[in-house]
Protein backbone atom coordinates (compact mmCIF):
# COMPACT_ATOMS: atom_id res chain seq x y z
CA UNK A 1 0.00 0.00 0.00
CA UNK A 2 1.50 3.15 -0.85
CA UNK A 3 0.31 6.43 1.04
CA UNK A 4 1.68 9.61 1.18
CA UNK A 5 2.13 11.10 4.38
CA UNK A 6 -0.33 13.32 6.24
CA UNK A 7 -3.20 13.04 3.54
CA UNK A 8 -6.06 13.56 5.57
CA UNK A 9 -9.54 13.08 4.63
CA UNK A 10 -8.57 10.46 1.48
CA UNK A 11 -10.48 7.86 2.70
CA UNK A 12 -13.40 9.60 2.45
CA UNK A 13 -13.65 10.95 -1.16
CA UNK A 14 -12.34 8.06 -2.82
CA UNK A 15 -15.06 5.51 -4.32
CA UNK A 16 -12.51 3.13 -5.74
CA UNK A 17 -14.57 2.91 -9.50
CA UNK A 18 -13.87 0.74 -12.17
CA UNK A 19 -11.23 2.31 -14.69
CA UNK A 20 -13.52 4.34 -17.14
CA UNK A 21 -10.39 3.76 -19.45
CA UNK A 22 -7.02 2.39 -19.93
CA UNK A 23 -4.46 5.46 -19.95
CA UNK A 24 -1.44 3.45 -21.69
CA UNK A 25 -1.70 1.49 -24.66
CA UNK A 26 2.01 0.60 -25.19
CA UNK A 27 2.05 -2.30 -22.64
CA UNK A 28 4.52 -0.62 -20.27
CA UNK A 29 3.66 -2.17 -16.76
CA UNK A 30 1.58 -0.24 -14.44
CA UNK A 31 1.71 0.02 -10.35
CA UNK A 32 -1.60 1.07 -8.56
CA UNK A 33 -1.02 3.44 -6.28
CA UNK A 34 -3.82 3.84 -3.37
CA UNK A 35 -3.26 7.30 -2.30
CA UNK A 36 -1.04 9.86 -4.06
CA UNK A 37 -1.46 13.49 -3.74
CA UNK A 38 -0.09 15.38 -6.33
CA UNK A 39 -0.95 18.74 -8.56
CA UNK A 40 -1.50 19.31 -11.96
CA UNK A 41 0.05 22.16 -13.31
CA UNK A 42 -1.75 23.92 -15.90
CA UNK A 43 -0.28 26.52 -17.78
CA UNK A 44 0.48 27.74 -14.26
CA UNK A 45 -2.32 27.62 -12.46
CA UNK A 46 -2.07 24.67 -9.80
CA UNK A 47 -4.72 21.91 -8.78
CA UNK A 48 -4.65 19.14 -6.58
CA UNK A 49 -5.23 15.51 -8.29
CA UNK A 50 -4.78 12.04 -7.13
CA UNK A 51 -2.23 9.97 -9.13
CA UNK A 52 -4.05 6.82 -9.00
CA UNK A 53 -2.15 4.23 -11.67
CA UNK A 54 1.42 4.64 -13.29
CA UNK A 55 3.79 3.58 -15.25
CA UNK A 56 7.14 4.36 -17.15
CA UNK A 57 5.22 6.25 -19.69
CA UNK A 58 1.83 7.12 -18.11
CA UNK A 59 -0.42 7.82 -15.34
CA UNK A 60 -4.15 7.80 -14.65
CA UNK A 61 -5.37 10.75 -12.70
CA UNK A 62 -8.51 11.64 -10.61
CA UNK A 63 -9.00 15.14 -11.10
CA UNK A 64 -11.64 17.55 -8.51
CA UNK A 65 -12.37 20.50 -11.17
CA UNK A 66 -13.01 20.85 -15.24
CA UNK A 67 -9.73 20.93 -17.14
CA UNK A 68 -9.42 23.87 -18.64
CA UNK A 69 -7.74 24.05 -22.45
CA UNK A 70 -4.47 24.70 -22.32
CA UNK A 71 -0.91 24.54 -23.68
CA UNK A 72 1.22 22.82 -20.81
CA UNK A 73 0.73 20.45 -18.60
CA UNK A 74 2.80 19.31 -15.90
CA UNK A 75 2.44 16.78 -12.55
CA UNK A 76 4.29 17.74 -9.72
CA UNK A 77 4.69 15.70 -6.81
CA UNK A 78 4.83 17.28 -2.58
CA UNK A 79 8.69 16.72 -3.16
CA UNK A 80 8.61 19.11 -6.43
CA UNK A 81 9.37 16.87 -8.79
CA UNK A 82 7.83 17.90 -11.86
CA UNK A 83 6.81 16.18 -15.42
CA UNK A 84 5.63 17.72 -18.43
CA UNK A 85 2.95 14.99 -19.94
CA UNK A 86 0.24 15.13 -22.86
CA UNK A 87 -3.40 14.20 -22.58
CA UNK A 88 -4.69 11.40 -23.81
CA UNK A 89 -8.16 10.81 -22.50
CA UNK A 90 -10.58 12.64 -20.09
CA UNK A 91 -13.76 10.71 -18.47
CA UNK A 92 -15.93 12.15 -15.89
CA UNK A 93 -13.82 12.64 -13.19
CA UNK A 94 -10.62 11.03 -14.24
CA UNK A 95 -7.44 11.31 -16.95
CA UNK A 96 -5.25 9.90 -18.60
CA UNK A 97 -1.53 11.38 -18.94
CA UNK A 98 1.42 10.18 -21.01
CA UNK A 99 5.07 11.44 -19.88
CA UNK A 100 7.38 13.11 -22.38
CA UNK A 101 9.86 11.43 -21.06
CA UNK A 102 9.57 8.07 -19.35
CA UNK A 103 9.97 7.81 -15.32
CA UNK A 104 11.47 5.94 -13.13
CA UNK A 105 8.57 4.66 -11.39
CA UNK A 106 10.40 3.45 -7.80
CA UNK A 107 11.37 7.20 -7.62
CA UNK A 108 8.04 8.75 -8.17
CA UNK A 109 6.83 6.11 -5.85
CA UNK A 110 9.63 7.53 -3.09
CA UNK A 111 8.65 11.06 -2.19
CA UNK A 112 11.74 11.25 0.90
CA UNK A 113 13.80 12.75 -1.79
CA UNK A 114 13.61 16.14 -4.22
CA UNK A 115 14.35 19.64 -3.19
CA UNK A 116 10.62 19.11 -0.54
CA UNK A 117 11.12 15.64 0.67
CA UNK A 118 8.03 14.11 2.81
CA UNK A 119 6.48 17.64 2.70
CA UNK A 120 2.24 18.05 1.85
CA UNK A 121 1.25 18.75 -1.86
CA UNK A 122 1.07 23.00 -1.36
CA UNK A 123 -0.99 25.05 -3.91
CA UNK A 124 0.42 28.00 -5.02
CA UNK A 125 -2.46 30.17 -5.06
CA UNK A 126 -3.99 34.00 -5.60
CA UNK A 127 -6.28 35.01 -2.79
CA UNK A 128 -7.09 38.38 -1.05
CA UNK A 129 -8.54 38.05 3.11
CA UNK A 130 -8.94 39.24 6.60
CA UNK A 131 -7.05 38.22 9.57
CA UNK A 132 -8.10 38.91 12.84
CA UNK A 133 -5.36 39.83 15.50
CA UNK A 134 -4.92 41.51 19.34
CA UNK A 135 -8.41 43.12 18.17
CA UNK A 136 -7.66 44.17 14.45
CA UNK A 137 -8.62 42.95 11.38
CA UNK A 138 -5.87 43.45 8.46
CA UNK A 139 -5.94 42.60 5.05
CA UNK A 140 -3.77 39.42 3.87
CA UNK A 141 -2.53 37.89 0.72
CA UNK A 142 -2.15 33.82 0.56
CA UNK A 143 0.88 33.04 -1.39
CA UNK A 144 0.00 28.81 -0.97
CA UNK A 145 -2.00 26.96 0.61
CA UNK A 146 -2.10 22.83 1.88
CA UNK A 147 -4.71 21.00 4.01
CA UNK A 148 -2.32 21.84 7.53
CA UNK A 149 -1.61 25.59 6.74
CA UNK A 150 -0.36 28.35 4.49
CA UNK A 151 1.87 31.12 3.77
CA UNK A 152 0.73 34.30 3.94
CA UNK A 153 1.98 37.78 3.87
CA UNK A 154 0.82 40.68 6.30
CA UNK A 155 1.71 43.87 7.01
CA UNK A 156 1.59 43.59 10.66
CA UNK A 157 3.97 42.06 13.03
CA UNK A 158 2.89 39.02 14.38
CA UNK A 159 3.97 37.05 17.13
CA UNK A 160 5.44 33.56 17.09
CA UNK A 161 2.78 31.07 18.11
CA UNK A 162 0.15 33.62 18.08
CA UNK A 163 -3.96 32.45 17.27
CA UNK A 164 -5.52 34.15 14.56
CA UNK A 165 -8.48 34.18 12.39
CA UNK A 166 -8.66 34.22 8.88
CA UNK A 167 -12.03 35.16 6.34
CA UNK A 168 -11.44 34.67 2.58
CA UNK A 169 -15.31 34.89 1.66
CA UNK A 170 -14.91 31.65 0.15
CA UNK A 171 -14.16 29.19 2.67
CA UNK A 172 -15.11 29.03 6.38
CA UNK A 173 -13.08 30.78 9.33
CA UNK A 174 -9.48 29.47 9.75
CA UNK A 175 -7.96 28.87 12.84
CA UNK A 176 -4.34 28.72 13.01
CA UNK A 177 -1.26 29.53 14.94
CA UNK A 178 1.74 31.42 13.53
CA UNK A 179 4.64 28.60 13.08
CA UNK A 180 7.91 30.54 11.46
CA UNK A 181 8.05 34.21 10.13
CA UNK A 182 9.92 36.65 8.13
CA UNK A 183 7.99 39.84 7.96
CA UNK A 184 5.98 40.24 5.73
CA UNK A 185 5.62 36.58 5.46
CA UNK A 186 4.86 34.30 7.92
CA UNK A 187 3.69 30.64 7.90
CA UNK A 188 0.83 29.66 9.71
CA UNK A 189 -0.31 25.67 11.08
CA UNK A 190 -3.98 25.51 10.93
CA UNK A 191 -5.98 24.64 14.09
CA UNK A 192 -8.11 21.94 12.27
CA UNK A 193 -7.31 20.69 8.90
CA UNK A 194 -8.95 20.31 5.29
CA UNK A 195 -10.12 17.14 4.05
CA UNK A 196 -8.45 17.08 0.04
CA UNK A 197 -11.83 17.12 -1.35
CA UNK A 198 -12.93 19.58 0.53
CA UNK A 199 -9.10 21.87 -0.33
CA UNK A 200 -9.45 21.11 -3.99
CA UNK A 201 -12.86 21.81 -4.81
CA UNK A 202 -12.77 25.17 -2.55
CA UNK A 203 -9.32 26.38 -4.30
CA UNK A 204 -10.26 25.12 -8.05
CA UNK A 205 -12.85 27.80 -8.92
CA UNK A 206 -10.20 30.13 -8.03
CA UNK A 207 -7.39 28.60 -9.84
CA UNK A 208 -10.01 28.15 -13.25
CA UNK A 209 -10.80 32.00 -12.60
CA UNK A 210 -7.30 32.80 -12.98
CA UNK A 211 -6.38 30.32 -15.45
CA UNK A 212 -8.95 32.07 -17.66
CA UNK A 213 -8.38 35.63 -17.00
CA UNK A 214 -4.33 34.71 -17.90
CA UNK A 215 -5.55 32.92 -20.92
CA UNK A 216 -3.50 34.46 -24.24
CA UNK A 217 -1.47 36.29 -22.36
CA UNK A 218 2.21 35.54 -23.00
CA UNK A 219 3.52 33.35 -20.35
CA UNK A 220 7.44 32.90 -19.15
CA UNK A 221 9.27 29.93 -20.07
CA UNK A 222 8.73 27.16 -17.73
CA UNK A 223 11.75 24.51 -16.33
CA UNK A 224 11.89 21.19 -18.35
CA UNK A 225 10.64 19.26 -15.10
Amino acid sequence: MWIAPGDVGLSQCEDQPEDPAPFDQRGAPRFTLLIRVAKLVVDGAEFLCILRDVSMTGAKVRLFAPLPDHQDLRIELANGDRHPVDLVWHSDDYAGFRFHNEVEVERLLDESHGGFPRRQVRLRIALDAMLHSGGEAVRIAFRDISQQGAGIECDKWLLMNELVRIDTGVMPPIYGKVRWRSHPRYGLVFEQTFKLDELARISAPLQLRDALRNAGKPRPEQGAG
